[in-house]
């Protein structure tokens, strides 16, 4: 409402003198103040602030008079009365200069355009040039305790209990009346004053009094502390004619101040409170309405201490009232009291390092023109300490003569005067000389290059970043925008506009807060956002012949403007185009009857509240006939109130809406919710509701011509409720909100909110004729309503915000003494308040269907969390039984809804613990409900309800859920679940056992990231030099890991650790049972599971793979790998010698660089630094020594970071070049796209077109590069663990000729056992027939390897039988040799070397079905050794 912002400013007094002004005194219209001193009496102006005229006392005139104490001004401004400390009323008359019009005025460079004003346009800006003049005093012989200005009278109370009434003019004995106090009766109300109880009056006089005109009576404090209303029963005022009401039960009044829009009289009392009383209109007694008064729950320290009320002060528009007490202090309350601000709190109250400040003690204050400064004089020591100090930081002459006067800076909002619909969307509020918007800038509205792409989504975005969306409202601006940040948009007023029409009293913004127009004394102007740019009246003449009466208010884009015609001296209603000049030719304009004294526009109407206490209702419509748009106004209808208003000044609100009582009607027909069914006035704080009268015929609308349809007539006026500050409404409508849109939304003051919901029967059912249609709910916010967002069910206001300031040193500014005040925008959720209250009341099911409508809202969850938290706050902590406790229909009603489990858990964290089983006994039992969310797949909240078990459940029960979650989490690949799981099981561990049994653990205590190679370890396949030498396998050697933690430590941490390990190493074995290598992969990479070591004891169990087809089969799956297929054309292709030089070029493969490997798609996770001692797999034999050496000594010249490095040649025994040794594929060997190229030393790098067909078939029978990498690392592991059946279908799938050599003459060791063996000849049998029958591309690798496996059958214990060789069917021996075309094909030996980089062999001429003969069925062995000789110059590349 008001907002205090900046520092206060001081205004020095430049007469010197050693008195300091005391009282200060308004002019009516607030441009001048009296000042106050012991004899002298000063004028100020009020734009500029500065001193016009001081009248000083001589010396013998104050000994005669005595000191001043009061003044007051008649109320044209021409005289003030200022009374003595003797009795006296002394008057004087105020002129104006003679020779010297101008006291100050403005001064402009030469050539500036404000120069060639028209005349009188000057005297808005010139501070004018005034006097005093002494007339005859009037001796009262009394002292005069209080000054009344009446029209033609001036009231004055005396000490001895008399109440003068003196005339301004005629000041004879003539003119003055004496009524004495004793001679009115008092009573406790109208009806029994001629007969009831009477108060004794004896020695009692009036202390302070205040006239109301919208009361017509007087507020009087009397001197014992008692409150009373006097009453003039005829227009004058004598003493048989008035009749007095006193107040019960109070007796410690100091002050009163009245407040004439809304009939309140506010009382300061004694004991610091201030009570706010009103008159009942059909008794006449005093009725207290409410108190404003510090709580404790807020000012702790001072609430209690404050003294006497001092002062109180009502704003210019009555919709605050400012209080101070003896003690010192202001605080601001709105009309109803809501509380607003105080300065004896907070910052206010406390320097930075906490000390306390002294209190500011105010002699007098009152409030500037249209309340936008409050004009404060300092108590005489507060001031005479300030002016100390002030001598140490600028000695001016003579400090101590400068008097001061504090100004306080208030921005107030636009509804305080201007409450018209387009504001009550938006928060605007007006200073001074500068407007503040919430509304977003409309050029990053509208431009898709923002700055702060989160606060501002598409207009109407439906799917909000972080702030929620408006979806149906026509705003040009997101909600992002009126919530995304706390800053405003400041626009300063056109400062040429301001200095001649200071100061603005209306201001309104359009509903889609682009335009704000301002109206002043004089005139009006208007600003568009979207241009940034003021219009002003091009003629200044017609500027000055306007002024505002009745306010502004946009309709689409023109200006409705209520206003005063001089010239014609007429009231007028006028609408002015936003685009076109601002000028009256381009004005629509429509004479009125009477003066405006409100005006609003609701759809296509205007509605205007006239002096005459009547309300219009006129049509716009939109004509663009002419060169530019016009409007065209006509009048619908006149409504008479006078019957019911008994002031025109009370109204402070006329609203046209589309509410009505019959919600029934509305579901029919949802059409006519956009006509205007009722007026809302808001009288003096009672909200009056008239509804169109259906109860006559009804005629059907298309019946009707459109020319001659009479609007119907209004019923007599309803009261919903009382104290009303603020009432929204909109005329917008959304079937899927009607609850939020069509309800009625109130501002309370101290009540908080309410708002009149529409009840609607589910379903179009026929309503229950009990159930009334709409229902007041009210609900407190804790911030001051400014604006309501229907559709986002949201509150947006204001809030003061202080920040400190250290004065330096001992000499303190008036900064130090304040903190300067900023003004910050803020928003409230209510929809919580409103779901409550509908439940308390049991209307479930409406409550249902309202908060269904905003389930899509982004803070929806957080509106249920709330509900919860609040009720459950509520009930768990009261200290008497609660007989109908409301938690359980909560925690019902929150069932229907999927987040039922969240909010919950969500609320019982944010919750001290003490109050779960409160919650858990309304909810459900937290095992129900941690299973629930196991059913529901929600396992993030089920861990959050683990943390609830934990706490109310014994260790066991607690473990046994974890376990469940831990092995889902781990079904389901939640790594980072895992790990938390992983440690919460742990910390369960170390809270109960005293004595853990001593099982070693084999958890590793890191983990490894995705795919990634180990980051800083090495594993070499040849460690042990002694098991190389003897090339014997050493099974015996047991699978060790370091300690992570201290020895005690890893005690407690023991039994735990091995509870952790047997259900990883259970979740092993399902996912290798399964053959899911690739998740096998991830888990061990994500949770640092040491896979090898576990593989090693699992060897001879679960790591056997028992049918090879089938594994093969889901790799291919696992790892989007392509099967292999054999290109007709290539078999075709004739090959020089028979032979393929396959050379792929590092090139090739360059764009899939080593980066690809590390940028695995799993959590990355810290890598394992143990060192490992390997096991039998170590000693892979001769063979591989020398290959780990080359590679080693690569490693050692290449750092890490070279990831395209390749390896050099290597020597021509094929022997030594194995698999390439697992050591280099380490990290930190960087040889990741495996390009080791070896080129024949005879042949050129230039391919022939069938080797690039070739070389394009193998990159199309590659699968994916990551799996490539995946499948290496994999195959490395199975390696060091030993598990050769694994390695065979790895090297299968690979199509590497190296491995299956190297695994089938590992399987000639007496320690591998037979069954292995046996296994690996199955498998490899069951996979060529698979081969053979249904994927003939594995057919030429698995030629290109029948040495080996004609190795393995004849070592086989078994004898095997030649049948087994066959083929499996003659027609697959067919679909072979037709598949060759009858080509020329190569002998089988020159096949060999194409296999390891292609995989892509040529057939050989054995039947398709079968594994080739032994070499001594085949061939001579003279072709054996070429093919051992030959061997070394193919290449190998490892892809």
């Amino acid at each position: 409402m008001y907002f205090l912002t900046g520092w206060p400013r001081r205004l020095l007094c430049p007469l010197r003198s050693a008195e300091e002004p005391f009282h200060i005194q308004p002019s009516s219209q607030r441009f001048y103040f009296a000042l106050l001193s012991e004899t002298q009496l000063s004028i100020w102006f009020s734009r500029p602030s500065v001193l016009i005229v001081s009248y000083i006392e001589s010396v013998k005139a104050a000994a005669q008079f005595g000191f001043y104490q009061k003044a007051e001004w008649k109320p044209d401004d021409s005289m003030v009365a200022v009374a003595t400390a003797k009795g006296y009323i002394l008057l004087f008359d105020v002129l104006g200069g003679r020779d010297e019009k101008y006291l100050y005025e403005p001064v402009y460079p030469k050539g500036s355009p404000r120069v060639k004003v028209t005349p009188g346009y000057k005297e808005e800006q010139c501070a004018p040039a005034l006097s005093l003049e002494m007339k005859k005093p009037v001796d009262l012989e009394a002292p005069i305790t209080s000054l009344q200005s009446l029209q033609e009278d001036l009231l004055v109370c005396t000490a001895d209990g008399y109440l003068h009434v003196l005339h301004w003019d005629g000041l004879g004995s003539n003119g003055r009346k004496a009524i004495c106090l004793t001679t009115i009766p008092f009573s406790l109300d109208l009806q029994s004053a001629r007969g009831g109880p009477s108060l004794d009056l004896e020695g009692v006089h009036i202390r302070c009094m205040e006239y109301c005109v919208t009361l017509d009576g007087f507020a009087v404090v009397l001197s014992d502390g008692r409150l009373g209303f006097i009453t003039p029963l005829s227009n004058t005022i004598t003493a048989d004619q008035l009749q007095g009401v006193w107040a019960a039960d109070v007796c410690d009044g100091t002050c009163v101040a009245v407040n004439n829009k809304y009939r309140l009289m506010a009382f300061g009392c004694a004991s610091g409170s201030v009570l706010v009383y009103m008159i009942d209109t059909t008794t006449g007694s005093m009725q207290l309405s409410h108190r404003l008064e510090l709580t404790p729950k807020h000012y702790p320290d001072i609430y209690n201490k404050t003294g006497p009320v001092k002062l109180i002060c009502w704003s210019p528009d009555y919709s605050v009232v400012m209080v101070t007490w003896e003690c010192g202090g202001l605080s601001l309350w709105s009309v109803f009291g809501a509380h607003l601000i105080c300065t004896l709190g907070e910052d206010f109250a406390y320097q930075s390092d906490g000390t306390k400040k002294d209190p500011l003690k105010i002699s007098s204050m009152s409030w500037g023109a249209e309340g936008y400064h409050l004009w404060v004089l300092p108590y005489r020591q507060e001031r005479r300490r300030q002016e100390e100090q002030d001598v140490e930081m600028v000695s001016p002459p003579h400090p101590s003569l400068q008097a001061g006067i504090l100004q306080f800076h208030f921005i107030k909002s636009a509804l305080t005067v201007n409450p018209c619909t387009s504001n009550q969307e938006q928060v605007l509020l007006h200073g001074e000389d500068r407007l503040y918007l919430t509304c977003g800038d409309p050029t990053q509205i509208h431009s898709a290059s923002d700055a702060h792409p989160h606060t501002h989504l598409h207009p109407r975005d439906s799917s909000p970043l972080h702030q929620p969306p408006n979806p149906d409202s026509p705003l040009s601006q997101g909600l992002s925008t009126l919530l995304g940040h706390k800053h405003w948009q400041v626009v300063q007023i056109h400062s040429t506009y301001l200095e001649s029409n200071w100061p603005i009293r209306f201001a309104a913004i359009d509903s889609a807060g682009q335009c704000i127009a301002v109206a002043g004394r004089r005139g009006f102007a208007h600003y568009s956002l979207f241009t940034r740019k003021w219009k002003l009246f091009g003629n200044i003449t017609q500027e000055q012949n306007m002024t505002v009466t009745g306010g502004l208010a946009w309709w689409s884009d023109f200006v409705v403007v209520a206003c005063y015609n001089f010239t014609d001296q007429q009231e007028q209603l006028r609408l002015y185009q936003r685009s076109s000049n601002l000028d009256n030719a381009f004005a629509s304009v429509t004479k009125l009857h009477s003066d405006t004294l409100l005006l609003n526009v609701f759809r296509n109407m205007i509605i205007l509240f006239r002096a005459d206490c009547s309300i219009c209702l006129y049509s716009i419509e939109r004509r663009n006939d002419g060169p530019c748009p016009s409007a065209s106004v006509e009048l619908l209808q006149e409504v008479s109130m006078s019957r019911y208003i008994p002031h025109p000044a009370l109204v402070v609100s006329v609203t046209l809406t589309s509410v009505r009582t019959e919600t029934g009607i509305t579901l029919k027909a949802p059409q006519q919710a956009c006509t205007a069914e009722s007026i809302m006035l808001n009288l003096a704080g009672q909200l009056i509701m008239l509804q169109r009268d259906r109860s006559g015929p009804q005629v059907r609308e298309k019946e009707t011509p459109a020319v001659n349809k009479k609007l119907l007539p209004f019923c007599p006026p309803v009261v919903l409720a009382q104290c009303v500050e603020n009432v929204w409404t909109t005329c917008r409508s959304n079937k899927k909100k009607r609850h939020l849109l069509e309800a009625l939304w109130l501002s309370c003051g101290e009540a908080g909110m309410k708002v009149w919901l529409p009840l609607f029967p589910r379903d179009h059912r026929k309503p229950h004729s009990f159930l009334s249609r709409r229902i007041m709910l009210p609900f407190h916010i804790n911030i001051y309503p400014l604006a309501v967002l229907f559709e986002d069910a949201l509150v947006l206001g204001a809030t003061n915000e202080t920040v400190l300031y250290d004065g330096q040193g001992s000499s303190e500014p008036l900064e130090a003494l304040f903190p300067y005040c900023t003004v910050e925008r803020t928003s409230q959720i209510y929809l919580h308040h409103i779901l409550r209250q509908l439940l308390v009341r049991n209307l479930g099911e409406q409550a249902l269907m309202l908060a269904q409508s905003c389930a899509s809202l982004p803070y929806f969850p957080h509106v249920l969390e709330l509900m919860v938290h609040v009720v459950l706050e509520e009930e768990a902590t009261s200290r008497e039984p609660i007989p109908d406790p409301l938690l359980p229909t909560v925690a019902k009603f929150i069932t229907e809804f999927p987040l039922f489990l969240q909010t919950i858990v969500h609320c019982a964290r944010k919750t001290e613990y003490a109050l779960w089983n409160y919650l858990f006994a309304a909810v459900g039992n937290p095992k129900d409900l941690f299973e629930e969310c196991l059913m529901a797949q929600d396992l993030d909240t089920a861990a959050s309800y683990l943390i609830i078990l934990q706490n109310m459940e014994v260790p066991a029960v607690s473990r046994q859920h974890a376990t469940l979650l831990f092995n889902t989490a781990l079904e389901q690949g939640k790594w980072d679940l895992c790990r938390h799981m992983i440690r919460f099981l742990k910390a369960i561990g170390s809270g109960e056992m005293e004595s853990p049994p001593t099982t070693p653990s084999t958890q590793e205590p890191s983990s490894t990231g995705g795919f990634e190679f180990f980051r800083n370890r090495s594993i070499s396949l040849s460690q042990s030099a002694d098991s190389i030498a003897t090339g014997k396998f050493n099974l015996q050697k047991t699978f060790s890991m370091p300690t992570g933690a201290s020895a005690k430590g890893r005690d407690v941490e023991c039994a735990e650790n091995m509870y952790i390990d047997m259900m990883l190493w259970r979740h092993a074995r399902h996912l290798l049972e399964q053959v899911r290598l690739r998740d096998l992969g991830c888990f061990s990479a994500q949770l640092g599971f040491e896979l090898i070591g576990w593989l090693c004891r699992e060897r001879n169990r679960v790591a056997r793979v028992d049918d090879f087809v089938s594994a093969l089969k889901k790799l291919h799956k696992d790892f989007l790998w392509p099967f292999p297929v054999i290109p007709v054309g290539s078999l075709n292709s004739p090959l020089k010698n028979g032979g393929c030089r396959t050379v792929l070029s590092s090139q090739l493969l360059k764009s899939q660089s080593a980066d690809s490997l590390l940028n695995s798609d799993m959590d990355t996770a810290p890598t394992s630094t143990a060192p490992t001692n390997h096991t039998w797999m170590d000693g892979l034999g001769q063979r591989s020594k020398d290959m780990d050496t080359a590679s080693s000594v690569h490693s050692s010249q290449h750092s890490p970071q070279t990831q395209d490095a390749f390896l050099s040649l290597l020597t021509n025994k094929v022997e030594e070049y194995s698999i390439g040794s697992a050591t280099d594929l380490t990290e930190t060997s960087s040889v990741v796209d495996g390009d080791w190229t070896m080129v024949d030393e005879n042949s050129t790098l230039s391919l022939s077109q069938a080797e690039l067909e070739h070389i394009s078939m193998e990159l199309a029978n590659k699968g994916p590069h990551k799996s490539q990498v995946q499948l290496r690392y994999l195959l490395h592991v199975f390696m060091e663990a030993g598990c050769l059946e694994w390695c065979v279908v790895i090297g299968l799938i690979l199509r590497d000729a190296n491995v299956i050599k190297q695994m089938i003459s590992f399987l000639d060791n007496p320690e591998v056992p037979p069954e292995t063996v046996q296994s690996v000849r199955n498998g490899l049998l069951a996979v060529d027939a698979w081969a053979s029958a249904d994927c003939l591309g594995y057919k030429p690798f698995l030629n290109l390897i029948q040495p080996q496996l004609q190795q393995l059958m004849e070592s086989t214990s078994e004898q095997v039988q030649p049948e087994a060789f066959q083929p499996a069917s003659q027609a697959s021996k067919l679909s072979a040799s037709e598949g060759l075309g009858g080509a020329a094909v190569p002998r089988v030996e020159d096949t060999r070397g194409v296999a390891a980089p292609l995989g892509l062999a040529l057939p050989s001429l054995e039947p398709a079905g079968a594994f080739p003969r032994p070499p001594s069925e085949d061939s001579p062995p003279e072709q054996t050794e070429e093919q051992a000789e030959e061997e070394g110059t193919y290449d190998c590349t490892l892809s």
